[in-house]
């Protein structure tokens, strides 16, 4: 008898970076690390696990500028010239270490692995990084659901279309991909307003997921708590978050990512080596990691380092695996004779995690199912929208404004480092919506303008240049970007208003901020 139901579901989210006008760009590395050590290593997970007919169900967000970006050719042609960097450094690196035959092993491996990533990427996947995610959709495995246009913090739209434009563009952008509505709909930061909606609802959208107060605060008070969905005023399922289930992947202090035996994120060779010897591995020869590693976190809060040992990882990756199963059985076996229902315990993650910051998260993963499979039979793996086959029937209650970010509210996307750019944000969507009701039939050079400017738009709205001016990883890009588009689109609208479009800018543009080629501005009017 089924005692709990487990959703996993991973968001895989970068924003758009693509300059054209420099060779070495840092920050289009995002990209290219997150395939290396992530997207490709869960794709091959998951490829494993289907071809040894283990079943599993996990359910993965790919945001819309994350899928233009792996469709744009431009962005692969240079991924690949960036892996085959990489190689060359890595077969340096078995030469440079042969003397130390432990640090020579782990240099070995790092070539085999990116060799393996090399291969998969040609071979199998033949550069293509959106259809292996449809595949395993098709085959049963995977539900893919969507997110917000540019991932923009939707609480703090001043206009409703302007949401309406997100969730809209969003959808458009899936359905291109993948050829069929998006069953599910990440709210960017988990941030619920009600707002979003009736757009949700007429996209066709059946569920999303909200932080575990966003659920337990719902009015009126949810019976089961975050154990089960509630159905909100529009009729959609809205899931919340299990916070044990984050608390032990994802704490820093407890989550399993920071054993010690694991490998250690910071520590890496980019850091450590002559910048000479590194060469056209370090973007415009500034120091930056490069994802060859060979120390494990030993001590959280120290600079002390031990070696890496993987064979001692893989059997921590092991325990844990089997850990998270055993609390998932027993949160099941508890709370289903409390309920008098089986729980369903709700596990969302950044798919970052698993393999960029969380080297080992991608075998952990895989010994997680195949454990689940062969272990245990209390909790079976399904996607949210699954669950109306098990309780057709949830309480109805509206959700209360919350996100998953720090304090649980809007504190990290509007506060004294970024909330200089809400006026300016609240300025352009009035001014959006002015001239798309002007110009309903825009032709031509002006509609192609219109688009643009709606493109510029969306991409100033993104929910990561608030979060990088917080946070302070790399401020001064995140600022550089965000007054790009905004005078992007003031020049724009201006040229629009004159009647004096500059079609050498415009063509710029398109092929600079080249996403969503099926925009239609007149979503705002």
């Amino acid at each position: 008898m089924t005692k709990g139901l487990l959703c996993l579901i991973l968001h895989a989210h970068l924003p758009f970076v693509k300059h054209p006008e420099h060779d070495n760009s840092y920050e289009e590395r995002w990209l290219y690390s997150a395939v290396t050590e992530s997207y490709i290593p869960l794709l091959r997970v998951f490829n494993d696990l289907a071809e040894d007919d283990i079943p599993f169900r996990i359910t993965v967000s790919l945001s819309p500028p994350l899928l233009e970006m792996l469709s744009d050719g431009f962005l692969i042609g240079r991924y690949v010239k960036h892996l085959d960097t990489l190689l060359r450094l890595a077969e340096k690196e078995v030469g440079r270490t042969s003397s130390d035959p432990t640090l020579n092993s782990l240099a070995r491996r790092n070539l085999a692995e990116l060799q393996s990533i090399r291969w998969i990427l040609e071979d199998r996947f033949r550069f293509d990084l959106v259809k292996p995610w449809r595949d395993l959709e098709c085959a049963g495995y995977l539900e893919l659901i969507t997110s917000a246009a540019t991932h923009g913090y939707l609480p703090l739209m001043l206009r409703r279309e302007s949401v309406k434009a997100q969730v809209v563009t969003g959808s458009k952008v899936f359905r291109r991909h993948f050829g069929h509505e998006p069953l599910g709909f990440w709210l960017p930061e988990c941030a619920y307003t009600p707002v979003a909606e009736p757009f949700l609802k007429k996209e066709g959208i059946r569920y999303f997921v909200l932080e575990t107060h966003g659920v337990l605060h719902a009015s009126p008070r949810p019976k089961y708590g975050f154990y089960a969905p509630i159905v909100t005023p529009e009729r959609l399922l809205c899931f919340g978050r299990d916070p044990d289930c984050s608390k032990q992947v994802w704490s820093q202090d407890e989550g399993y990512p920071g054993d010690p035996w694991y490998r250690d994120f910071y520590r890496d060779i980019g850091y450590d080596l002559p910048q000479d010897y590194l060469g056209e591995a370090l973007p415009g020869g500034a120091r930056a990691p490069v994802g060859l590693k060979y120390w494990r976190i030993t001590e959280k809060r120290s600079a002390h380092k031990e070696i890496y040992r993987p064979e001692i990882a893989r059997e921590r990756a092991w325990e844990h695996a089997g850990n998270f199963m055993f609390w998932r059985t027993r949160e099941a076996q508890w709370w289903s004779s409390v309920l008098g229902r089986s729980p369903v315990m709700v596990a969302p993650y950044d798919a970052e995690l698993f393999g960029h910051w969380w080297y080992e998260g991608p075998m952990w993963l895989e010994f997680f199912i195949r454990r689940m499979y062969r272990e245990q039979r209390d909790v079976v793996m399904i996607s949210p929208s699954q669950y109306p086959e098990f309780y057709p029937i949830n309480q109805v209650a509206r959700p209360a404004e919350s996100s998953w970010g720090y304090k649980g509210y809007h504190e990290v996307w509007l506060e004294g480092s970024n909330d200089w750019i809400y006026r300016h944000l609240h300025h352009a969507e009035d001014r959006m919506i002015e001239v798309a009701r002007r110009w309903k039939n825009a032709r031509g050079l002006r509609f192609r303008a219109l688009c643009q400017a709606a493109r510029e738009l969306l991409l100033a709205q993104s929910s990561d240049w608030p979060f990088i001016m917080k946070t302070g990883t790399v401020p001064a890009y995140a600022r550089h970007r965000f007054i790009t588009h905004m005078g992007r689109f003031q020049r724009l609208l201006k040229e629009i208003e004159e009647g004096a479009v500059d079609p050498l800018f415009l063509k710029v543009l398109e092929e600079t901020d080249s996403l969503f080629p099926d925009v239609d501005y007149r979503v705002y009017a």
